[in-house]
């Protein structure tokens, strides 16, 4: 193998030039380097990686999360009360605007209901309890629709109150 021949005319160009020497006017001193006994060291506590929150830019972040979501509850709840705002009203003025004979008629359409129901439901319970079947189920589930009825006839009647209470 030939190995290329160098020109000897350009040998003083092949090397490095030395690097310029820095000479250092200072006294070596320690005063620059941080000590750790001073409160500027900051440590991090043993459970730092199962915190939940570990940085104050995550803290921050879900500071605004939580805001954001609370501003959209909200405005639901507002939007749900106008809703239920606008159904009360609309209930209201339509049993303000019925008549007396319709408001009188509807009042004891619900006194027949509420009665021919209960009387049904008693009929039923000493039935079941001729035969020794009535069992606590069947009075809870009795007592249980009563309820219900007597609670949607209160909702009722309050709007029928309301609507003939603003009629006067």
């Amino acid at each position: 193998m030939l190995l290329p021949r160098i020109n000897p005319t350009y040998h003083h160009l092949a090397a490095a030039p030395q690097p310029p020497e820095i000479v250092s006017t200072e006294s070596a001193s320690t005063s620059s380097l941080v000590d750790v006994d001073t409160p500027s060291v900051r440590t991090v506590p043993s459970d730092f990686g199962e915190q939940e929150i570990q940085t104050e830019t995550q803290a921050a972040r879900r500071d605004r999360e939580e805001e954001q979501r609370r501003a959209e509850a909200d405005l639901a709840k507002k939007k749900a009360a106008g809703k239920a705002r606008k159904a009360d009203s609309f209930l209201t003025k339509w049993f303000g605007d019925m008549n007396d004979g319709a408001s009188a008629a509807l009042v004891i359409s619900n006194l027949v209901g509420v009665v021919g129901l209960s009387g049904f439901l008693g009929y039923k319970a000493w039935d079941l309890h001729a035969r020794n079947r009535l069992s606590w189920q069947n009075v809870g589930l009795g007592l249980g629709i009563m309820g219900v009825v007597g609670a949607v006839e209160g909702v009722f009647g309050r709007y029928l109150y309301k609507g003939k209470k603003n009629q006067s």
